[in-house]
């Protein structure tokens, strides 16, 4: 089935499995994909160097041997209770060889196994082309703010309340600020960011608004696909407003794990050095080892992210100037919550 179509019928298939090794899987795959690999990661490595240095007949003979008992383990755990309607859609690089071999012994039980034509590769290349199509039909409601004032909180609200959210900080595991890093969460790879915000946008009704938050063109180390950055800059905005304490206690509470570990708060905010200088950055490092956390974060605040955060909602959100503003009557969930009851 060629690429194109799997887009519109992915539903259709009773299971979707990734026939290739667990590091190309772990980069991006198709949604709700399983992970069978015809080959696993240390294998694919053996082949492909008997390739190289021998050649290719020995290279498909050991393949061939390595992949029969792959493939059998996943039969025997994963088949054997399958109905014999059972209809899986299977994918692989590009070549078909390591979801050919899987889905001809299927076939060979009775099942009806459909091939994604051009593997991964050609699934990949359709959703790049398929999200600026996703993006232009969608009635985009930007929430700008200044860092603190809620504008995650107000999204998750908004979500609770049936409005359609697109929030790009938790697709990318990241606060998307020079701290917004998680401790212990990676990223996901930019091909598995791509794909996750393909996946969000074909699930949103053109005829309803979209509340995505006034993001930059990255999240961290991840990129917002460009049509979708260029349609969040034109659209509407919202200017979510908090006053300086709540936005303070806000900060204090969603990032508890540098009042946790002073040590790395005190390691992150080396990166200010360039933008604020030492004598600064040394000065909020001494309080923050003293325990006296809110001033520091009054002054990350005032001094270097609100000109800056300003300065940018100007320079590249057209309508942000014509924002209507909002606010909450303070920083806490419940607030958010009565917030996103009125704009819903």
């Amino acid at each position: 089935m060629p690429a194109a179509d799997v887009l519109t019928r992915l539903h259709e298939f009773d299971t979707i499995i990734d026939a290739r090794t667990e590091a190309e899987y772990a980069e991006d795959h198709l949604p709700a994909a399983v992970n069978w690999p015809t080959l696993n990661n240390e294998e694919r490595i053996i082949i492909g160097t008997l390739y190289k240095q021998v050649n290719q007949f020995e290279a498909k003979k050991r393949g061939a041997a390595m992949a029969a008992r792959n493939i059998a383990a996943h039969i025997d755990r994963e088949v054997m209770a399958k109905p014999k309607d059972w209809k899986p859609l299977a994918y692989c690089w590009r070549g078909g060889k390591r979801s050919g071999s899987l889905s001809l012994i299927l076939d060979q039980i009775g099942f009806r196994v459909t091939l994604l034509e051009g593997g991964y590769k050609a699934f990949r290349a359709a959703v790049v082309a398929d999200i600026p199509r996703l993006v232009e039909r969608l009635q985009l409601r930007v929430v700008c703010g200044t860092t603190g004032s809620g504008k995650t909180r107000l999204l998750q609200a908004l979500a609770d309340q049936g409005a359609q959210v697109l929030d790009l900080e938790a697709l990318a595991r990241h606060r998307s600020s020079v701290l917004g890093a998680i401790p212990g969460i990676p990223q996901p790879t930019q091909k598995r960011f791509d794909t996750l915000i393909w996946e969000a946008l074909r699930q949103f009704d053109p005829a309803r608004p979209v509340f995505v938050e006034s993001e930059s063109k990255k999240v961290g180390n991840v990129a917002i696909p460009t049509t979708l950055v260029e349609h969040m800059r034109a659209s509407p905005c919202l200017n979510l407003t908090l006053p300086i304490g709540e936005r303070v206690a806000l900060l204090l509470e969603d990032y508890a794990y540098f009042v946790s570990n002073p040590q790395h708060f005190c390691e992150r905010l080396d990166v200010l050095t360039e933008f604020r200088g030492k004598l600064v950055v040394d000065g909020w490092k001494e309080k923050v080892h003293a325990g006296d956390l809110a001033p520091v974060v009054q002054e990350l605040l005032t001094l270097h992210y609100d000109p800056v955060y300003v300065q940018s909602m100007q320079r590249n959100f057209r309508q942000f100037d014509h924002a209507a503003t909002i606010a909450a009557d303070d920083h806490t969930m419940p607030a958010m919550v009565r917030l996103a009851q009125s704009l819903v």
